[in-house]
């Protein structure tokens, strides 16, 4: 039996309290889009939140049904430059313990990756002002492949790095069948954005990451 050895992380709901600054952003965003007459109701907040996890193309195809391509393309562009002004304000957060969970397992010599349906230049915005380059080997965006689908994702990170053993830690049933379809080990986190339906389906499920730290012994392939 040989131990895991390398972790790859979802970003928004897993090391990211993406909740801190999402209303805030969408709010920012839809009051825009009001100003250009573009819209004229309440902001769909709930409505995000039931899809939060898909990539931003598909977020905007739900939100603005009725919207051309180019209204969704340059609604998105500001909805970025909201997020990343907002991270690089401190309004957002990382959960308590991801730093001290990163320092563990950078001590105890795993790999960490990230891999997220998040766009580049949003990622870099939250690795930068929390300085997760200490302790994570590279980030992955979904903007990185064609088909958007996080398991080519996840692919992509073990092509790269030639993994044999490893765990996709993330909060939705993207995460986890990213890892089922990779041949790795699927941990849930049941937290903010997490389904209990989806989270079934998870070899494992933690309530805190800190508990990464007592359940490693158990990835064994």
């Amino acid at each position: 039996m040989i131990m895991s050895q390398s972790l790859i992380f979802d970003m928004d709901g897993t090391l990211f309290q993406t909740d801190k600054i999402l209303e805030l952003s969408l709010e920012d965003t839809f009051n825009y889009l009001r100003s250009l007459d573009k819209w004229s109701t309440v902001t769909p907040i709930d409505k995000y939140r039931e899809i939060m996890g898909v990539p931003l193309p598909k977020v905007w195809e739900t939100l603005l049904p009725y919207h051309s391509v180019e209204e969704r393309d340059q609604t998105n562009a500001y909805f970025l430059e909201r997020l990343i002004e907002n991270i690089r304000s401190g309004k957002g957060a990382l959960y308590p313990e991801v730093k001290e969970v990163f320092s563990y397992l950078k001590e105890n010599n795993f790999a960490i990756y990230i891999a997220s349906n998040g766009l580049t230049e949003y990622l870099k915005a939250i690795v930068s002002y929390y300085h997760l380059d200490k302790y994570v080997t590279e980030t992955f965006s979904i903007q990185q492949i064609n088909s958007l689908n996080k398991s080519d994702l996840v692919q992509n990170i073990i092509k790269k790095y030639d993994i044999t053993y490893g765990a996709v830690v993330g909060d939705r049933l993207s995460d986890i069948n990213a890892a089922k379809d990779n041949g790795l080990v699927s941990v849930g986190c049941n937290f903010d954005f997490a389904r209990e339906d989806e989270l079934a389906q998870a070899d494992m499920v933690i309530d805190d990451l800190t508990e990464l730290q007592t359940i490693l012994s158990k990835l064994h392939k």
